[in-house]
């Protein structure tokens, strides 16, 4: 499970960047001289018309500059790509536990390897992909059947690769989730870095540091900001769900193997063949 103390730094770099900037410019106002007073007044006046009309989330972004506006829709499209990743891996991961669940009760019940891939009859299971790979390996050591203990060696082998094939498939998209938790809270802070540039910037071009030369700049910086928590916040708080649906899973797929592990064992120990025919010297014909 990972943890981010990094999205509440950059939220709090974003404040302190804020908090800085505000009282600096509120200090460099009150320090002018009244004498000229009279002549701040038009650049006042104009500062004031820099105000944006709409003071919205989406008004602000209408506002922004052009590289805060890449950063937000940037921080958008992390947005959509975290929930679709939720709506798809969340299904993907019901259908799987629902038919594995499925199953292992009939691995359960069953008494030989030949009777549960009866049962299981055809179809791209986790449960038929471990019979199969057992058998498989069963019908490959045919000439090699008086070595139990190296025939057990082989299918748990087999075993092995495929439960690591399930997992790999399985995670399939968490990844995606863990960059954008890891990454996000940074992005937003460069657009919130943008934004206090472009009030310095509005402060030197205006010759003025009313605040509303730079209210504009603040407000796309902590709206950056914002969007850069809105992306990551989610997307780590469902990794660590996956991680830990996609644990339980993997535990579920390990028991499915051990008991087909154990279902092998079984017909060694009966001198029966991967066919369910018992033989004398545990040699199965291919099918």
């Amino acid at each position: 499970m990972i943890r981010h103390p990094r999205c509440r730094t950059a939220g709090f770099t974003a404040l302190v960047l804020a908090a800085l900037v505000l009282p600096a410019a509120a200090l460099a106002q009150a320090a002018q001289p009244p004498a000229s007073a009279a002549a701040t007044m038009p650049a006042s006046s104009g500062a004031a018309g820099l105000l944006p009309e709409n003071l919205s989330p989406w008004g602000m972004f209408l506002e922004a500059d052009i590289v805060v506006k890449l950063v937000i829709c940037l921080l958008a499209f992390a947005v959509v790509l975290t929930w679709t990743i939720l709506l798809v891996k969340s299904l993907e991961l019901a259908i799987a536990r629902g038919r594995l669940r499925r199953t292992l009760g009939t691995l359960h019940g069953a008494q030989s390897l030949a009777q549960v891939a009866g049962e299981l009859g055809e179809g791209n299971g986790v449960v038929r992909a471990l019979v199969g790979a057992a058998r498989e390996e069963w019908k490959h050591s045919a000439d090699a059947l008086d070595d139990r203990d190296g025939l057990k060696e082989r299918i748990a082998l087999h075993l092995e690769r495929v439960e690591a094939a399930v997992s790999r498939r399985m995670i399939v998209g968490t990844g995606i989730l863990a960059t954008v938790g890891a990454t996000a809270p940074f992005i937003g802070l460069f657009g919130t870095v943008w934004g206090i540039m472009n009030s310095f910037t509005g402060i030197a071009k205006m010759h003025s540091s009313n605040l509303a030369v730079v209210a504009p700049g603040i407000a796309e910086a902590l709206l950056a900001t914002a969007c850069g928590l809105v992306a990551a916040i989610p997307a780590v708080v469902i990794y660590n769900h996956f991680t830990r649906q996609i644990g339980a899973y993997k535990a579920q797929v390990a028991d499915a193997g051990a008991a087909v592990m154990r279902l092998a064992s079984r017909d060694l120990s009966r001198g029966v063949g991967s066919d369910g025919k018992r033989s004398g010297t545990l040699r199965v014909a291919a099918e």
